[in-house]
């Protein structure tokens, strides 16, 4: 029902918002008078942002057509190269005629696993743009739920964690996995299938970046929700079924929107500031403060639906039972042991400050990966980092980054060193 009514909602204030649209037209226009007065400036600002909180974001691009390595600017053509019903492999072809002319050696082959986690995968755009220069950049872009008709099946922990395996095969052997965030558990269990099966394909290092690898670790504001929160309650209050006429209507699922509700309670404050700075500099006429503040939240506000199924289990056995850190996690009925993890480097990244995944909870990984050598792990804690910051920002660009370009390129298997 809630889902229904938010839908009802944003129908509602449509055709407020194309009005308010229309008046700042006409208050802005430079040819009216008011346009330059106070009352007309105060009056736009209200009407903008008015506007900007009460839209629907789509799904925003990633819009990087190119990259520069070694300080020759490279044409960048981004395709799907791998499509399933729920998630498309999306790669970063950096001109090849470019790269020649360059006459620099093959970089590294790096597989971006985004989060499943309310928001599109573009929120990483960042983290693709510092990696394109050096790496052969892949990344997974998960599919809204809401769009995915109830008729091609369900999709839960399992499944990702299949398709996680299916990608990486499909890259082939020296391929380097980044877990950004949400994917650390299942991207580890993969790793630990696929070399307990020894699959040539088993990357060749792996980078889990502000994840929840064992939540016990410095618990956090959304770990002590859920383990505080019975599993019947997440069940019978945030799972809800997708309404008509979306493309999969009748799919239960746990929506976005209520996902970003949770986010933007936890920094309540922060986020009225930003817009009440957002309609002052609309009234001052500062448009790189405002252009930031829309670049932000185009993205932040844009949000997908998670299959019913995968958020519960997700809950269920990686925040409420915590089966990974126990050695109690299984795939399909198969139980993962990370011991088994013996040829592929592995690098964990946290943040400081990360108010979602807390201190420890990533470190986690090296405890149960006891098999992989010293020589071929290490660990860095971000100063003064958020958990956004983790992956995003001048942080992750200039100190980050760099760590985790020089970490892939002494574990590549068949790239020298620049």
């Amino acid at each position: 029902m809630l889902y229904h009514l938010y839908e009802m909602t944003h129908a509602a204030m449509t055709p407020w918002r194309t009005a308010a649209q229309f008046n700042h037209a006409v208050l802005t226009h430079p040819l009216n008078p008011l346009s330059y007065s106070l009352i007309g400036k105060t009056s736009a600002a209200g009407l903008e942002v008015f506007e900007s909180i009460t839209r629907r974001y789509g799904k925003p691009t990633f819009d990087l057509p190119y990259t520069h390595i070694d300080g020759v600017s490279a044409p960048v053509t981004e395709k799907i190269v791998w499509a399933r019903d729920f998630c498309q492999l999306r790669h970063f072809h950096r001109d090849p005629q470019t790269l020649s002319a360059i006459g620099g050696q093959p970089d590294p082959k790096v597989l971006i696993v985004a989060p499943m986690s309310g928001h599109y995968a573009t929120l990483l755009r960042g983290t693709v743009e510092a990696m394109m220069p050096e790496h052969d950049v892949y990344i997974t872009d998960w599919v809204d739920a809401r769009m995915v008709p109830l008729s091609k099946g369900g999709f839960d922990l399992d499944d990702y964690i299949d398709y996680v395996i299916e990608m990486v095969r499909f890259l082939g052997p020296n391929t380097h996995v980044m877990a950004v965030c949400q994917p650390g558990p299942a991207v580890l269990a993969a790793t630990a299938l696929m070399a307990e099966d020894e699959d040539d394909a088993t990357p060749a290092s792996l980078i889990i970046m502000g994840s929840p690898i064992d939540p016990r670790q410095s618990p956090t504001v959304p770990n002590v929700l859920a383990e505080t929160k019975p599993y019947d309650w997440f069940e019978n209050n945030v799972v809800m079924n997708v309404p008509w006429p979306q493309a999969g209507f009748g799919r239960p699922v746990y929506p976005g929107f209520i996902q970003l509700s949770s986010f933007m309670a936890m920094n309540q404050d922060k986020h009225v500031d930003a817009h009440k700075r957002y309609y002052k500099n609309l009234i001052k006429g500062d448009g790189a403060s405002t252009q930031k503040h829309r670049e932000f939240y185009e993205e932040y506000l844009a949000v997908m639906d998670l299959t019913a199924e995968f958020y519960l289990q997700t809950i269920d056995k990686i925040f409420q039972r915590h089966l990974l850190p126990r050695g109690e996690l299984d795939h399909r009925g198969h139980i993962v042991d990370p011991a088994k993890i013996t040829q592929t480097a592995l690098m964990t990244v946290e943040g400081e400050d990360d108010d979602i995944s807390g201190i420890g909870q990533t470190q986690a990984a090296h405890d149960l990966c006891i098999n992989i050598p010293d020589p071929m792990r290490t660990d860095y804690v971000q100063p003064s980092a958020g958990h956004y910051g983790v992956f995003n920002g001048k942080r992750w660009e200039t100190q980050i980054q760099p760590r985790v370009r020089d970490f892939i390129r002494a574990h590549d298997r068949e790239t020298p060193e620049k």
